[in-house]
């Protein structure tokens, strides 16, 4: 089906609120439509630098919670990954709620180009993780404890209705940042969002699929007693759940639900 990626729907809103609602879901389609048509190539390149990335951000908290025992601390100096995946342009899984599916209901992409988007974004994300963590420990010997301690803290974590409630809250805060990322142009903005999702989610110790993978590479990489790759893919795969019910169930389907009109526009404009 062909479409006009450039373009959207004319109909304007009445009311200021409504308006700004609109240009918030059209923003969120017009930077969406292109990461859903990338080649395979493209996608998992990018995929991988956002692991790459975001690593740096696993770095700088190991060094902050090595040398103060902040968990606080650690989770500002983290938001330094999330900076660099804004302003690089790449994205986590777990960022790939809101803007794709939305983009998809919107008619300007398919769910299997949604299907294919995550993916190549998980195995690029992991990928480029694993990588980095094994520099990380290799590098910088002395965070090998910590990288262990952390690791292990999730590696050996049970399948409970607790640990599924903190991945539920892990998806929906970044699925948060991501809308609130999208709702304006403002760089500095986009860059504060970036550091209340780190605090929130680093800072609360939510169980995060993508950042927590990474932790737990870094202990598997320094040798952490008791666990291995089978504990890491049990963990895992319940992480991903929950992450996937809280950023689709908790804020993506609500917002969806919000701006059903606006939806309707844009598969006509699409379809037309």
């Amino acid at each position: 089906m062909s479409q006009d990626l450039d373009s959207r729907p004319d109909d304007a809103a009445e009311n200021p609120d409504a308006e700004e609602k609109d240009e918030a879901l059209d923003r969120i389609v017009l930077r969406g439509a292109p990461r859903l048509h990338r080649t395979w190539y493209d996608l998992l390149a990018t995929a991988t630098v956002a692991g790459i990335e975001i690593s740096f951000g696993v770095l700088v908290l190991l060094v902050v919670e090595h040398e103060t025992g902040s968990v606080l601390l650690g989770a500002l100096a983290f938001s330094i990954g999330f900076v660099a995946l804004l302003l690089g342009h790449s994205e986590l899984f777990t960022e790939g709620f809101l803007m794709p599916v939305t983009t998809v209901v919107a008619g300007a992409a398919s769910w299997r180009q949604l299907g294919r988007l995550w993916l190549g974004t998980l195995v690029g994300n992991l990928l480029g993780g694993w990588v980095v963590a094994w520099l990380i420990v290799t590098a910088l010997p002395s965070l090998r404890e910590e990288a262990i301690r952390r690791g292990s803290e999730y590696a050996t974590s049970s399948l409970t209705p607790r640990t599924f409630a903190l991945a539920v809250l892990a998806g929906a805060a970044i699925t948060l940042m991501t809308r609130m990322q999208n709702g304006t142009d403002d760089e500095v903005a986009r860059i504060v969002a970036c550091v209340a999702g780190a605090v929130v989610i680093v800072g609360a110790g939510l169980y995060h699929s993508i950042l927590d993978s990474i932790l737990v590479f870094a202990g598997l990489h320094a040798g952490a007693p008791g666990i291995g790759y089978g504990n890491w893919l049990w963990w895992f795969v319940w992480t991903v759940l929950g992450n996937l019910v809280g950023g689709l169930g908790l804020v993506t389907l609500l917002r969806l639900v919000r701006s059903q009109e606006r939806l309707g526009e844009w598969r006509r404009s699409v379809s037309g």
